[in-house]
């Protein structure tokens, strides 16, 4: 009985003592050593004495602590582990997203440069050609001016080339062949605008000396004497105007000629321009369009991107916090159980 006395003394001041030194050791120690009373009311009957109950008791929480302990670090090597990796993959994804960013925001920059160019160039093309289709119209309404003109102007030449070719013919004729009739186409000369009026008073005079001569000397008259003497000036004088009227009509047709080839070749130049900016205006337009679904496609990249740059750093820094905050309770909780491990080695030694 003496010595189990002593054990329990002993006991007692190991309780103390740890109790002094580490007050944590409460939850471990002191359940380990109170253990000994019953232990001791049984030690009649057992082989194990009570001190090696406490040190085999100790020894038991000794490997369960160090147990833990690495069961704690293993788990948190893990935690830590995927702590470092998604750090460095959100940090790699927030680097290229800003990267992506600033090659976005230099792509819409350029997109609306380019359209603004393409919308000037457009404006330019539509100006031209609503200048060229007004030149068409304008050179169109001249041509058609200029024809009527010609029109006219050549049927004119025309009615008197030919009445002055059946003058002269009638006036050929020999005096006693005229008939009165026939000297009617000699008057119909007189209603012609184109004939001066230096020749409609010659052919005037030349009709009432025909008609003042007495009815029998245009039949018993000389034939070469008669005529000669009353057509011959005539003659002369509508053959110049005949010859003048026929290089004037061919003058008429010639600049016609060239007036028409003048148009036709403006009308083929404006046309082929009217035509070939037509297409580059729609080239541009098309390409204009296509900038502008570039440039929108882009600002949705841009605010897509932004949005998920955003979200990986509101999540890195709450991962970053979390981490720090989990590592310094694992370093206070491995600095607890490394206290509490030598609480109980110090335990030992000392029973």
């Amino acid at each position: 009985f003496g010595s189990r006395l002593r054990v329990c003394s002993f006991t007692s001041v190991v309780q103390l003592r740890l109790r002094a030194r580490f007050v944590t050791m409460k939850r471990f120690v002191l359940p380990a050593l109170l253990a000994c009373v019953p232990a001791m009311a049984e030690s009649t009957v057992e082989s194990v004495t009570p001190v090696q109950k406490v040190i085999q008791l100790l020894d038991n929480m000794l490997a369960k602590g160090k147990e833990e302990k690495h069961a704690e670090q293993v788990q948190f090597a893990a935690f830590k582990q995927f702590c470092d990796d998604t750090t460095v993959e959100k940090k790699r994804s927030i680097k290229e997203a800003e990267e992506k960013i600033e090659v976005l925001k230099a792509d819409i920059s350029k997109f609306t440069a380019d359209a603004a160019k393409l919308t000037k160039e457009i404006a330019g093309h539509d100006e031209d050609i609503s200048v060229w289709t007004g030149d068409k119209k304008a050179a169109t309404s001249v041509r058609q001016l200029e024809k009527t003109d010609y029109d006219a102007l050549h049927k004119d030449y025309s009615e008197s080339v030919d009445a002055l070719q059946r003058a002269i013919a009638v006036l050929k004729k020999q005096a006693y062949d005229r008939k009165q009739t026939s000297l009617a186409q000699l008057k119909d000369l007189q209603q012609l605008t184109l004939i001066p009026k230096e020749a409609k008073s010659a052919i005037d005079a030349f009709l009432q000396q025909d008609q003042d001569a007495p009815e029998g000397l245009e039949v018993s008259a000389p034939e070469a004497a008669g005529y000669e003497f009353q057509s011959h000036g005539v003659i002369e004088m509508l053959e110049k105007l005949l010859d003048k009227f026929i290089e004037e009509r061919t003058t008429l047709e010639k600049t016609e000629m060239n007036s028409k080839h003048a148009y036709d070749m403006l009308m083929q130049d404006l046309t082929a321009q009217i035509a070939q900016t037509t297409q580059d205006r729609e080239e541009k337009a098309e390409a204009k369009a296509k900038t502008l679904q570039a440039k929108a496609d882009a600002e949705g990249d841009l605010k897509d991107t932004t949005t998920t740059r955003d979200a990986d750093q509101v999540y890195l820094d709450d991962l970053t916090a979390t981490c720090e905050q989990k590592a310094t309770d694992f370093e206070s909780r491995q600095q607890l159980r490394a206290e509490e491990l030598e609480a109980i080695t110090k335990a030992m030694e000392i029973i």
